[in-house]
Order: C-alpha cells, then structure tokens, then sequence
C-alpha cells in the first residue's frame, strides 16, 4: 500500500481505534464497580418504633448482608456492646445467627428505663467497607397507673343542696390514667368535673386528679358513687368508692286514701281520709295539718280525718307541714267535694213591651258543674243551655220558662219565670157565678194585667159599689202571678143582691170590663146538711146547759120550780127570763165571721177596698136572781161561735186576746185583720172590718152589742207569723166561701 494511501486511511482508523479503546474501558469499568457493590456491607431489615408494656418482651429487628465492621447497638447514643449476650445488660441480648446476619435486640421484662431511641451500628470492614446504621426506633413503654383513691374516704356526710367536692386520684400512669365518675344509678357523670395532669419527679410517669362538685339530692343518700381510672397499658378499670350520707328536710306527700270515688271527687257528707307520707334524714319529724291556712288542733299525726264532709270544703287546700332538725316541708291536697245542685240565683219574671231583648238568669252551683237546660212551656222545647238566656220578645217566646239543672247522681232542680207582655189588661173568669141564697156570696174577678193594675172597681145596676151602697159588700184584691184577683164579697146575699156585676181592671195601657151575673144557687150542698146536722146536736146541748144553769138561777132565788125553760117561755116583755131582740147580727152566723177576720194582700198597687157590714141582732137574754146574770144566746150562733175558736186554736194564729178590766173577765175582741197583715208588710192598709163583742155586764144582764172594733196590731212580743196571707184566715176554711177556681192565670199575650 503506497504511502499516500496509509496517510488517508490513518485518521479514520485511529478514530476508529480509540472508539474500541474507551468502549473497553467503559467495560471494564462497570465489572469493577459492581464487584465492589456486592462487596459492601447493608442492612436487610432495621428496627421501627415500637410500645411496650412495663414487663412485656420487645425485640428490635436487625439483619445485616455482608456484613464486615463490628456491630453494635445504641440506647439513646449509648452503645450496649458488640457481644451477642450484652454483658452488663442482663435483660437486653443479641439474637439470631451469625450465618444469617441477625443481630435483633431483645429486651425482657421490658422497665420503664427502657423507653428509649435505638438503632442497630455496623462499622467499617477492613477492605474500606463503608460503615452502615439503622434508622433510630423508638420503645415507648406504658405503664398501668395504680388503684385510684378518693381523698374523703368511704363515706362522706353532706346536707341536701350544699355543694360538696369529691377528689379522686390515680397515681403513675403512663399515660396519665383517664377518670370517670359513676353515681348511685349507674349514670356515667359528665358536668361539674374538674381534671388535671401532674408530671411525677421521673417526668415519665403522672399523677391524674378529678374533682366531682356535687350538690347533693335526697336522692343521693345512701348511695355510692365510683370513681374509675385506666390508660391504654390496661384497659381493666380500677376503681374507688365513697357513700354519700345526705341530711334532708323531709319530703312530703299527702293523698286522698279514703272517701274519694271516680276522678278523685269526694261525695257530701261522706267520710274522709288524707295521709301524710314523708321521707326525713334524720327521722324525727313533727306533723302539722292546716285546712285553708288554718291550724288544726291536735292534728300531730300523720292522717286526718273528716267526718262530714261538706260542700263548703269544697276546693278546700288541705296542707300537711313536716319538720325535722334540717329544715321543714309541705305538701298540700284540693279536696273536690261533689254535690248537688242548688240555686245561687232564681230566674225572675220580667215585664216587656214586643221586639226588646230580655236576659234570664239562672245561676246553679253544683259540682262536677250542673247541666242547665231552658224549657219553654207549654210547648216543652229546649231553648238554651246556659246560665243566661236572652232572646227577643214576641208574641211566640213570651209565656213560661223553666230552668232545670242536672249533677249526675243528684236530684234535678227547676225553677221557673215568666215573660210578661206588656198590654191592656184581659179578664179571664167565668162570666156565670153561683152563691147561695141566706148566705155570704163571692163573685171573683181574675185579670191578666202586665203592667200591674192601678185600680179595680166592680159596678151594680150601674152603681159603683162602694159605702154608700149600705153594709152589705166588702172587697178583697189579691195579687197574682201577671196580674190581680178582686173578689166580691156579699154578705147575708138576699135575692136583690143576685144579678150582672161589671168588673173593670185599669193599668197603664188602658182596660178591660166582664159581666159576670151572679145566679142562686138551688141546690143545697151535702156538706151544708152535715153542717146542719152537727149544729142541731149543738143546739140540744146548749139548751140542757140552759135548763141547768136555769135551775141554779131558780134555785137561789127561791123562785117558784120551773120543769123547763124553752125558747118559746122568753118573753119580750122582760122580767125573769125575760128576752128581747137588741140591734146586733141578725145573721151572725160562722161565715160572716170568718168574712169579718179576712184581709186582703195586695203585693202592689194602691186598691181601694170598701166594708161595710149588715145590721146585726143578737137575742140579749137576762134573768135577775141574787145578781147573777145567765147569758143565753141564740143556738145557732152558739155552735158557729164553738166552731170558730176551735179552727182559730188549730191555726194558732193570734186571733183574739182576753183581758181582766177592774178585776173581772172581759172578751176584749181585738181581731187581727187585713190592716195588720198589709201594715206588717209595709202595703198600704184596708179598710177597718167590724167585729161583734159579747160582753158579761156587771149588773147581772146579758146582752149581745154591735161594736166596730179598730184593728189592733200585734203587741211586742208578737212573732212574723202574725203576717199572714189572708187566705189562710177564717174565711178560707168555710168550704161554702171557697171558690174552686183559684188556679194561677196563664202569661198574658199581647192584644
């Protein structure tokens, strides 16, 4: 190859040349770094962070490859040694096998001086290996705290409401222990707890306090509360206990044990048993009952009775006070008496004019509270439920009402009012009225007269009766219930007295007249002939009383002897039984009597009565003998009289008084009459009636005299029942002067 051609070829293949020469270097390079690699010492496996139990067993792994250098391991920096046994460390050792690279430590028991930072050291072989080291691993070594305690003991005495501290501590945990209260019941505290950490003098270990702040109940006497501690190196509880021994004032209850019925109500008058339950620490306590505030004597026991038990205990607070050396307390029970019905207010009637608004009352105490209906009548309709009705006033709602109240278990009440329309006024009696002939006669004039009448007048033949027409009529007006009653009264009715009466009733709103004829009555009544029957058996006693007395008379005399005297012997003439006719009541028979003591009651309004009795004859007897006097009196009159007194006894009404003038008795005659009974009741009076007064004449002579008595009114020491009705006098308990039609008159309508 010529020289030329070596000298283009050189640079290429010297490049090429030292490109192969670095490529090998290259090669060789690698196989000698990785034989060093796999020369070098390392770890297989290095210890971590650990906790330990004080007295469990810890081993801290620690495997080595390849390993050159001497190993060791540290204890925070400290080394413990290279020999496998550790010697001066009895509890720490080596493990494993040199074959296999294993050097973990291990410590058994493991102490508190063990929580520490380790790590596994291997130092440089001797070929210039490199030293290694582990990663550091941290023991951390818990320790179970000791038993908790409570400072103040096994028992604690407190009072109720009085706050009190309980402390309890765990001493050397490690953590600090965790503390939990537990009270009596079993309930897990969770307020009013107080918790601190203290470090021990180790600084590794605490000491944990919990102070429970209490205010103790009554509920909490005698029972126990616990206190619990425990960390994480011992997850079983230890516990302390302390017994609460809590004061209390007594706690009471008061209960309705016997009496009581459904609801809890108490029947009226029935018997009533209260107890008084209490709960005191200590027990010695002292009772004391109150009904409504007010003490009870002697009432230092725990039940109380009442034996009667009324409506005014109704809603009645009855308290029971306990008391002991801490304080007192009470308790109380509402005594819910049922009872019946009772009206606190009656509904009244009420005048009203059509088209105005009208309210009746009716209030009704009662317990459970009363049901109170309103009935219309005569329909019978229920038209309220309330207390108050209030309604409109037509034609249709006036009239009647009734207010019916209902308990259950009670008798129902009603009361009832009238709704009176205000008008003329209606005269509703009978147009044809009967009286017997020789007799008193009564015609009786009814009107419905809203407002009240302000006068009544009664016409005869087109007279007004009235005193001038002579001594034959008196009259007698009533109030009734929406209007008035006059009644006519005639006495000894002859037949000029029988005919057509006008009855004129006036008010506010104007009038309204009836005829009413006045007819004979025909027939005489049965009850008449047992009357006659009874006075002819009178009629014979008297005159045997007569014949006796006349022979007395005779006899001190020293008259010649008489067999016997009789009506028709007395002669008009005088002398020894002598008899003559004087002014007096020729018909002065029982009715007439009675007519005299009637009054009339006139509630309101001011009437104008007239009376003015018939001429009266009494058969005035006198036979003169020694000055004794024999008083003979016409038979029939006699047995009226008998019969008089003893209806006046049996009404025990003051009727008649007898007084002593100059030493001797005297029939005084004072008669209670209409103008008393009016006066007592602050009306307006009547006018004065007569009476006939049979006196006893010191000389001896017997006469029967005609005398108008004043009224007389009852003396100081008479009683309210002097004031009565009229209609309960005399007069009323004469069959013959009653009328049957004594009925109420209906509401009144408007015309």
């Amino acid at each position: 190859m010529s020289s030329s051609t070596l000298s283009q070829l050189s640079p290429t293949i010297v490049f090429t040349t030292l490109l192969l020469s670095l490529q090998i270097c290259r090669i060789d390079c690698k196989s000698s770094n990785l034989f060093t690699h796999f020369q070098n010492q390392r770890f297989a496996m290095e210890p971590q962070d650990q906790t330990a139990v004080v007295g469990a067993r810890v081993t801290l792994p620690c495997r080595v490859i390849n390993k050159q250098g001497t190993l060791q391991w540290t204890k925070d920096d400290f080394g413990l040694g290279t020999s496998r046994d550790l010697a001066g460390f009895e509890r720490y050792s080596m493990i494993g096998s040199d074959e296999e690279g294993d050097y973990s430590l291990e410590i058994y028991p493991v102490m508190l001086d063990d929580d520490a930072r380790y790590q596994c050291q291997v130092s440089p072989g001797p070929e210039g290996q490199p030293a290694v080291r582990s990663t550091f691993a941290k023991i951390t070594v818990l320790v179970p705290p000791e038993a908790p305690k409570i400072v103040q003991g096994e028992v604690i005495h407190t009072t109720e409401d009085r706050k009190v501290d309980i402390e309890c501590i765990s001493v050397g945990g490690k953590p600090a222990a965790e503390i939990t209260w537990i009270d009596g019941f079993g309930n897990v505290i969770t307020d009013n707890i107080d918790y601190t950490i203290i470090p021990m003098p180790d600084l590794r270990r605490y000491t944990a306090k919990s102070v429970l702040r209490l205010t103790p109940k009554k509920e909490h006497h005698n029972t126990t509360f616990t206190c619990q501690a425990q960390n994480t190196a011992d997850r079983t509880y230890r516990s302390a206990k302390i017994r609460i021994d809590v004061k209390y004032a007594p706690k009471v209850t008061v209960n309705v044990i016997g009496g009581a019925v459904g609801n809890g109500r108490i029947l009226e008058h029935s018997q009533v048993r209260l107890e008084c339950k209490s709960e005191a620490n200590p027990s010695d306590v002292r009772y004391k009952w109150y009904i409504n505030d007010e003490p009870i004597s002697g009432g230092q026991k725990t039940e109380m009775i009442i034996r009667n038990v009324t409506r005014k205990f109704h809603d009645a607070i009855v308290k029971c006070e306990v008391q002991n050396s801490i304080g007192k307390s009470e308790d109380s029970e509402t005594l819910d008496i049922s009872y019946g019905p009772t009206f606190k207010e009656k509904p009244r009637s009420i005048e009203s004019d059509i088209g105005s608004v009208v309210t009746l009352n009716c209030e009704v105490d009662g317990n459970p509270t009363p049901d109170i209906v309103w009935i219309q009548h005569p329909i019978d309709r229920v038209v309220g439920s309330s207390s108050n009705l209030t309604f409109s006033v037509t034609n249709e709602t006036a009239g009647r009402y009734y207010c019916k109240a209902n308990v259950p278990g009670y008798p129902e009440i009603s009361a009832d009012a009238y709704v009176y329309l205000k008008g003329s006024p209606t005269i509703s009696s009978a147009r044809t009225q009967y009286g017997l002939m020789g007799d008193t006669a009564r015609i009786e004039c009814f009107a419905t007269s809203v407002p009240r009448a302000r006068h009544v007048s009664w016409t005869f033949n087109g007279h007004e009766i009235s005193s001038e027409m002579g001594h034959d009529y008196s009259i007698l007006v009533d109030a009734v219930p929406g209007g008035v009653k006059s009644t006519l009264i005639i006495r000894d009715s002859q037949s000029y007295h029988y005919g057509k009466y006008n009855c004129t009733v006036v008010n506010d709103y104007g009038n309204d007249v009836a005829e009413i004829n006045l007819q004979a009555q025909k027939s005489v009544p049965l009850l008449m002939t047992i009357v006659g029957g009874i006075s002819a058996v009178a009629l014979l006693m008297i005159i045997t009383i007569l014949v006796i007395v006349y022979f007395k008379c005779k006899k001190r005399s020293k008259l010649p002897p008489a067999d016997v005297i009789s009506e028709h012997q007395i002669t008009k003439n005088g002398g020894v039984g002598s008899c003559k006719m004087e002014p007096g009541d020729r018909t002065s028979n029982y009715s007439d009597l009675k007519v005299d003591i009637s009054g009339g009651y006139v509630p309101y309004g001011d009437y104008t009565t007239h009376y003015s009795p018939p001429p009266q004859y009494l058969t005035t007897c006198s036979t003169k003998s020694n000055g004794s006097s024999t008083i003979i009196q016409n038979n029939h009159q006699n047995h009226l009289q008998q019969q008089m007194q003893q209806q006046q006894h049996q009404q025990t009404l003051p009727m008649t008084f007898l007084t002593n003038v100059n030493g001797s008795s005297s029939l005084a005659g004072s008669i209670i009459t209409a103008r008393d009974i009016r006066q007592d009741n602050g009306l307006p009076s009547l006018q004065s009636t007569t009476a006939s007064v049979v006196s006893s004449s010191p000389n001896g002579s017997c006469s029967n005299q005609s005398t108008a008595t004043h009224v007389v009114a009852a003396s100081s020491s008479a009683t309210p029942a002097s004031a009565v009705d009229p209609r309960f006098s005399a007069i009323y308990g004469n069959p013959y002067l009653r009328s049957s039609n004594s009925s109420l008159l209906p509401p009144p309508t408007a015309v």
